[in-house]
C-alpha cells in the first residue's frame, strides 16, 4: 500500500541546511497496522506528511496505492489527499464553531453538499466510534479523548483506504488513549484501513504488527 524509497528531505539553505530524512525506506502492506517511533525531531511528521501527500520529499521515491506521488503536480496531490487519505491529528483540530456530526462532514464539503445522505454517513461514524447521541454536542462540550473519536470519523467521510495519525494519543490521557488505539485497531482489523501511527509511547507500538524506528534520519524495520 506504501512504499517510500531513499527518501531524504532537507530543510533549510546550504548553509543551514537540516537532514531530516536521508535515504530513508519503507514498505508498509495492503492493511498493515504500523507505528513510527522515536524521539521527537527524528522526523516522523515529517515521514506522514509526505506519505499522505502534505509534504515533498527532497528526493527519493513515495508511492500510495500505486501512485508515485514525488513528482506529481499539485492538483493530482490534491486529489490523492481527498481520495486515499484519512489524517488524523494529536491537536484535533476540530472547527469550535461547528457541532460533532458537522465536524465530520468537513473533509467532503468541497464536493459534496450537506444533504441527508450525508448527514446520515456523519452520524453512522460519529455511532460506530461511540458517540452515538453526541452527534450535535459543539467540541467544548466533549471531553478530549471524544474529540479525538470526532476527528477519527472525520478521517473516515470519504472512506479512504489510508489512516495516517500523528501522535493521537498525545492528549490523552492513558485510558483515553488504549480506547483510541483500540478505535484505530478496529479500524484496520474489521474494515481493512490500512493505519500507520506515529508515536513515542512504546505501549502504542507494541500493539502494532509493524514498528518503524526513526533516529538520525534513519530508521530500522521490525
Amino acid at each position: 500500500m506504501i512504499h517510500v524509497e531513499n527518501l531524504a528531505k532537507v530543510y533549510g539553505t546550504r548553509n543551514l541546511a537540516v537532514n531530516v530524512l536521508d535515504g530513508f525506506g519503507l514498505d508498509v502492506p495492503k492493511g498493515g497496522f504500523c507505528a513510527l517511533v522515536g524521539p521527537s525531531g527524528c522526523g516522523k511528521t515529517t515521514l506522514l506528511n509526505i506519505m499522505g501527500a502534505l509534504d515533498r520529499p527532497t528526493s527519493g521515491r513515495v508511492v500510495l496505492d500505486g501512485i508515485e506521488l514525488s513528482f506529481l503536480p499539485e492538483r493530482r496531490l490534491y486529489r490523492v489527499r481527498r481520495d486515499k487519505v484519512g489524517f488524523v491529528f494529536q491537536l484535533f483540530h476540530l472547527l469550535p464553531s461547528l457541532k460533532a456530526w458537522e465536524n465530520v462532514t468537513v473533509p467532503a464539503l468541497p464536493w459534496q453538499r450537506v444533504d441527508g445522505r450525508l448527514r446520515k454517513r456523519a452520524d453512522e461514524l460519529l455511532a460506530m466510534v461511540g458517540l452515538k447521541g453526541k452527534e450535535n454536542r459543539y467540541p467544548g462540550e466533549l471531553s478530549g479523548g471524544e474529540q479525538q473519536r470526532v476527528a477519527i470519523a472525520r478521517a473516515l467521510i470519504l472512506d479512504p483506504p489510508v489512516i495516517l495519525a500523528d501522535e493521537p494519543t498525545g492528549n490523552l490521557d492513558r485510558e483515553s488513549g488504549k480506547k483510541i488505539i483500540g478505535l484505530l485497531r478496529g479500524l484496520n482489523r474489521d474494515l481493512g484501513k490500512t493505519v500507520v501511527i506515529a508515536t513515542h509511547d512504546p505501549g502504542v507500538a507494541g500493539d502494532c504488527q509493524l514498528v518503524v524506528r526513526l533516529g538520525n534520519g534513519e530508521a530500522g524495520q521490525e
